[in-house]
């Protein structure tokens, strides 16, 4: 068993990765149910770390909330072997590179934008992601058993394969919908928080 976290420091980081992020978005990324959710967020509330805008119904960090949370993070990983997650970051930044190319070649085709009317061509792409989750699952497995709260992203990441295979075309790409970029990326965000690297200076997007 990896390193526990606390469920309400969960749901806290999620926002943080999230930036915006509705009761529902977070009961996916955490697990645990929404009126779990709520609580937390209602406690976060009340220590002025997290704000809900109304105009959007999204919920977000306050700038005492963006501060308070590296300390937060720091104490929530006391114990956690983190060198151990050196190599496996080794090996999801490989993927990264492949991921981005995959994500070229699905919205972009022939110098134009990809409009998915050739299923064959869409298909051949579906595919070499598929192969990619193939080969990310079992990273996706090592980290979870040292840090316990990344164990979403595994099930997140093969949901969303699933909907894409049976035609939900946004689920590759999509911005905020819950697809595989919106997964991986913020799997990208939390390796790089949880290891305390500096994104800028690794130059990694």
């Amino acid at each position: 068993m990896g390193h526990t976290s606390t469920p309400k420091f969960c749901t806290f980081h999620a926002l943080r990765i999230k930036g915006f992020a509705t009761v529902d978005t977070l009961r996916e990324m955490t697990g645990f149910d929404a009126a779990t959710v709520q609580a937390h967020l209602d406690d976060l509330a009340a220590a002025a770390h997290a704000q809900f805008r109304e105009a959007r119904s999204l919920w977000q960090l306050t700038p005492d909330g963006r501060a308070a949370h590296p300390a937060m993070l720091e104490t929530d990983l006391v114990g956690a072997d983190l060198a151990a997650l050196a190599p496996l970051y080794a090996g999801y930044l490989e993927l990264n590179t492949e991921f981005k190319t995959l994500c070229g070649d699905w919205q972009l085709r022939n110098g134009g934008v990809n409009d998915h009317t050739d299923a064959a061509y869409d298909a051949a792409v579906v595919a070499r992601l598929v192969d990619l989750d193939g080969r990310a699952q079992p990273i996706l497995v090592s980290t979870a058993s040292l840090v316990d709260r990344l164990a979403c992203y595994g099930p997140r990441l093969a949901s969303s394969i699933g909907r894409l295979q049976a035609g939900e075309s946004n689920m590759f790409t999509g911005v905020m919908c819950g697809s595989y970029h919106d997964a991986w990326m913020e799997l990208h965000e939390d390796l790089i928080l949880t290891q305390g690297i500096d994104r800028s200076a690794e130059g990694s997007f």
